[in-house]
């Protein structure tokens, strides 16, 4: 029986909904009347079936016993009225009969032995066409009975909709209702009551929500409920009553189902919909009308009840994750992700103006601490999202709100966000409170998980956000310590934590001032007296994902041991503060640490009373260390500038004035002042070209100059001193005889002699020139075969920048052939030749510069020490650089000699497989999409080469392998990356089982992910390729060859 109420509900709704017969669209009749009479004709059908049909008898006594309990007559003149409730009631036996089948279901037991069968549906369950009856009705009821009775400005008006809801709009507004404050509240309730059963909710709060919140707000808020809208104003009865029917216990009521509503939806959906009705004020063409018109602004009261709900949704817990998904979810950021997510991670403005919601702090919010202190922790959860489609866009947000907040309010984003962010750090710095059970052998301090994040986080922030404020490298800075002392521990093995320190650290010592920069490369170093990272109870062990653990060590018993752990960790951190600053030679952070270590080294002979206490010694030991290793590391490329010269100068006479004043000078002292007047007297002589600043920066050795002219014991040394004084009293006004002959033996005759032979100062020489160069160049190709002489040599060096290009290549091509036959005049211009071949590789004919990466390539081959390393810096130096800034070609062809060198070297290749792996990886990170494919390139080639000597890198190389082909947006540089799969598995062949045993299965991982969801068909094309060789490799190690050998063996 219930189950026939139900289909006869439904199918009462389908009779009502019925739309006009097509004859009565006629010409001469208004689309209005046409719906006026459509819904007349329609109600006096359902009653006449109501009646006279048997098998609706069962749906008219429901129906009777529905309007016995309502509050308002179903019947009345109006007839879209009459259509609305007839509709309601219709819905409400609809859910009464649903209620009632339900009721009566018992589920049936589930049957064992088929346990793979899905559930039965609940009886309750409307088909397809029954959800498509119910909707269209509900359509019908939102339309006639709630939007023609919202306020303007209240919700989407009826004529920004559709061409039928404009016709109601005129409809409604004929029938003149003058009661539309409490059909608004009847239809809306009824409507809700109605979603409260299970099956009816998703028709009615899918499509509806945004109406049934505009009606809720506008009854439950409104101060004006006298006012009617445009509809019904002309139609009032003129009353003055507050709230035209409603008593304060609706009221509340109203404002009680709105708070329950919002709680109940999905919130993200709730924020969209409380983001619309607030509104905007643009301008928009009317649907089937041409011209442009004017929405109706929000009112006042609904902006601000608005913004005071989207307020509270905010602050209530996942309320942050709620607006960002509110706001950003449309753009394909959902659950379900997909290309629109791709899309939406690109719409950053839309991700900033999140962030700048978030940050600024609500008007409703009474306390901007309070506020702070409820979102900040949900921020911070934001970076931990694990879909990573979403997570893009969700840790733009994140990060763009945190440097927000901390530019508006730094006091209270260092309480409630970066003191919690930064926590794991500072208690791996020994500042932060230990845990419980810490005392014990083995207690775990900082866990895995804990640690990652916190790193993980501040990369986000800091070097991806690249917002630096003083707030935020002020607290950074606490926790470098750690930092540093985490990469050092993560560089002694593999870690995913690695690049993550060696970018924190590189970012804070390019975006923090100079002083700040060496005071951290102090503490870093351990220069300053500090407490030592990790706390001496505790220490580092790798974790079980890839991560860093801080655990409680256990107490050494030996004194030897503990100091030689001591001294071994002492270098290996020097020697990671200097590869550290390897990575900022385009900066003066090095060249400056370096003038800062020399001033703080005392003179051991000049030390007094006192000077010998352990700590000194240490300090001064490790300045020694550290100046070792940078000069070791940047040779003369530490001074970068002239100011950093100067200082150098400075500190070396600084250090000749302690030992005169002490009576200590020693021959390394001698010579090293010898070294630093030669340096100024150069200057002084043209070797740079200074300025007035740099003479400012010259006079604090005016002092120290005076003081060695009057006290050294060398006369030389004091002539010069008080000459070189002299000189730079007048700003090089004046120079003796004795700096220019000091000056220019320190520059020597090279340049001046260079200088004359490459730039002519008339046409006619310069013609004249390269005349003879052609000459030499002619005479060096018919002669080849003999020994050139050494000014020959010179004149097919000169050749060699011939405008002619024919001549030339000519001559590089011979340069290139002395190299080879190892000629001793190239044998010992190997610098000049070097140079000559790297300026003719950015020359635009193919001839050229193909033999300049003949050239080089031989180069590298007959001395691969010196040449390579120069090589490798000339490959790494980026579009950007400073002085020798190299084109994208460049690069590439750069890259071309050393994918040429690492063939020529062959099994000698694993000699220098460090630098190269390391300048090849680096340079899968360049911007450039070609650079990045010639290092894949090369990286494949070295692979090839390397065997046996690759399985301590193997891990790093799939890595970075694995990286590409998941992020990288461009197929060239993914199809490189596949491409080195392949070489790799053609290069090992059947010693591939056995060096790529660790990563074996995650390489077939990634190559079958790159089979099945890389777009690019050259990509596929190539792990089908790859898979394909591991396939014969892995046939070929588990199924050797039988081969049949005949053995002869002689008896005794």
């Amino acid at each position: 029986m219930a189950a026939g109420l139900q289909a006869a509900a439904a199918a009462a709704l389908r009779e009502l909904t019925v739309p006009a017969e097509p004859c009565m669209l006629s010409a001469q009749t208004s689309p209005e009347d046409v719906l006026l009479h459509t819904l007349s004709r329609n109600l006096s059908v359902l009653q006449g079936k109501l009646h006279q049909d048997p098998s609706w008898a069962d749906l008219e006594r429901l129906r009777e016993r529905v309007v016995s309990r309502l509050v308002w007559p179903v019947r009345c003149d109006d007839a879209a009225w009459s259509f609305v409730s007839e509709a309601l009631v219709l819905l409400l036996c609809l859910k009464q009969a649903m209620i009632e089948l339900l009721a009566q279901f018992t589920p049936p037991k589930p049957n064992p032995k088929t346990p793979e069968c899905a559930p039965a549906l609940p009886p309750d369950t409307l088909s397809i066409s029954q959800q498509k009856t119910v909707q269209s009705a509900l359509q019908f009821v939102v339309t006639l009975g709630i939007c023609p009775y919202l306020l303007p400005g209240v919700g989407i008006p009826l004529g920004r909709r559709s061409d039928f809801a404009a016709t109601v709009e005129k409809v409604v507004h004929r029938s003149a209702a003058s009661s539309g404050t409490w059909r608004l509240h009847t239809v809306t309730l009824v409507l809700l009551d109605i979603a409260q059963h299970a099956s009816l909710e998703s028709l009615v709060l899918t499509r509806h929500l945004g109406d049934l919140i505009a009606g809720l707000c506008q009854l439950g808020y409104s101060p004006n409920k006298c006012q009617r809208s445009s509809v019904s104003e002309e139609s009032s009865r003129g009353d003055s009553e507050t709230h035209q029917g409603l008593t304060d216990a609706e009221l509340r009521v109203c404002r009680e189902t709105l708070r329950n509503l919002l709680d109940r939806v999905y919130q993200p959906i709730v924020i969209k919909e409380l983001l619309m009705l607030q509104g905007g004020t643009k301008q928009a063409a009317s649907a089937g009308v041409g011209k442009a018109q004017t929405l109706s602004r929000a009112p006042t009261w609904l902006r601000r009840l608005c913004g005071q709900l989207l307020s509270e949704r905010l602050v209530k817990p996942h309320g942050v994750q709620a607006v960002v998904r509110g706001i950003v979810e449309g753009a394909g950021a959902g659950i379900a992700g997909g290309q629109s997510a791709e899309a939406a991670a690109a719409d950053w403005r839309k991700c900033d103006a999140v962030a700048r919601i978030l940050a600024s702090c609500p008007q409703q919010c009474l306390c901007v601490g309070d506020y702070y202190r409820q979102v900040c922790p949900q921020v911070l959860e934001m970076f931990h999202i694990r879909d990573r489609l979403t997570a893009r866009q969700f840790q733009r947000v994140a990060t763009t709100t945190i440097l927000s907040m901390v530019k508006e309010q730094p006091e209270l984003v260092d309480r409630y966000l970066l003191r919690p962010l930064l926590a794991p750090l500072i208690i791996c710095s020994g500042t932060g409170e230990p845990t419980e059970g810490s005392g014990r052998v083995g207690a775990v301090i900082v866990g895995e998980l804990e640690l990652s994040r916190c790193v993980e986080d501040v990369f986000k922030i800091c070097v991806v956000g690249n917002d630096p404020s003083s707030r935020l490298l002020e607290s950074l800075q606490t926790v470098l310590p750690a930092i540093f002392s985490l990469h050092c521990f993560t560089k002694r093995g593999v870690s995913h934590l690695r690049s993550a320190c060696q970018e924190i650290l590189l970012w804070f010592l390019q975006k923090s001032e100079p002083p700040a920069a060496k005071l951290v490369l102090k503490q870093l170093a351990g220069l300053t007296r500090s407490t030592p990272v990790p706390h001496p109870l505790y220490h580092f062990t790798a974790g079980s994902e890839g991560g860093v653990i801080l655990s409680v060590k256990a107490a050494g018993s030996d004194e030897d041991e503990a100091l030689y752990e001591k001294v071994s960790c002492d270098q290996w951190r020097t020697e990671c503060l200097a590869d550290l600053l390897s990575g900022l030679k385009e900066s003066n952070i090095a060249g400056d640490f370096f003038i800062e270590c020399l001033k703080g080294l005392k003179c051991f002979a000049g030390e007094v009373d006192g000077s010998d206490r352990l700590p000194e010694r240490e300090q001064q030991l490790i300045t020694l260390q550290l100046v070792a290793i940078l000069c070791e590391r940047f040779g003369h490329f530490v001074l970068s500038n002239t100011v950093q010269v100067i200082e150098f100068v400075i500190t070396t006479l600084e250090r000749s004035c302690v030992s005169l004043t002490h009576r200590t000078e020693e021959m390394v002292e001698a010579q090293t002042l010898s070294m630093g007047m030669g340096l100024i007297a150069a200057m002084l002589g043209g070797a740079a070209q200074l300025t007035s600043a740099d003479f400012d920066a010259m006079k604090p050795m005016l002092p120290k100059l005076e003081q060695i002219a009057a006290s050294h014991p060398d006369p030389v040394i004091q002539e010069l001193a008080s000459d070189l004084r002299i000189t730079v009293a007048t700003h090089g006004a004046f120079a003796t005889e004795m700096v220019a002959r000091v000056a220019q033996s320190t520059m020597g005759n090279k340049n001046k002699h260079d200088d004359k032979s490459t730039e002519p100062s008339q046409p006619g020489e310069a013609g004249a020139e390269n005349e003879s160069h052609r000459q030499s160049s002619a005479s060096c190709r018919t002669e080849h075969g003999n020994k050139p002489s050494s000014g020959n040599f010179q004149q097919i060096l000169q050749a060699a920048f011939d405008p002619e290009v024919p001549t030339r290549a000519a001559a590089l091509r011979t340069v290139t052939q002395m190299v080879q036959q190892r000629n001793p005049d190239a044998l010992s211009s190997q610098e000049k030749v070097l140079s000559v071949f790297l300026e003719n590789l950015s020359h635009e004919d193919s001839f050229v510069y193909l033999s300049a990466i003949q050239g080089l390539s031989v180069l590298s081959d007959v001395y691969p020490a010196r040449i390579l390393p120069r090589l490798l810096d000339e490959y790494r130096t980026s579009p950007q650089g400073a002085e020798k800034t190299r084109s994208v070609e460049t690069r590439m062809k750069v890259g071309e000699v050393l994918m040429r060198s690492t063939r020529a070297l062959g099994e000698i290749a694993s000699r220098y497989r460090d630098p190269l792996i390391h300048a090849f990886l680096l340079g899968t990170r360049d911007p450039d999409g070609p650079v990045r494919a010639s290092s894949l390139s090369n990286l494949g080639e070295l692979c090839q080469c390397l065997d046996f000597a690759l399985g301590s890198v193997i891990h790093e190389v799939m890595a970075c392998l694995a990286a590409i082909v998941k992020t990288e947006p461009e197929a060239e540089v993914r199809r490189a990356a596949v491409h080195v799969i392949t070489l790799l598995l053609r290069g090992l062949g059947q010693k591939a089982v056995q060096v790529l045993g660790d990563v074996l299965r995650d390489l077939y991982r990634l190559l079958k992910y790159v089979s099945q969801t890389d777009e690019d068909e050259v990509a596929v094309l190539h792990a089908q390729l790859a898979l394909e060789e591991l396939d014969h490799v892995v046939r070929r190690f588990l199924f050797p060859e039988e081969t049949l050998q005949k053995k002869i063996v002689i008896l005794p």
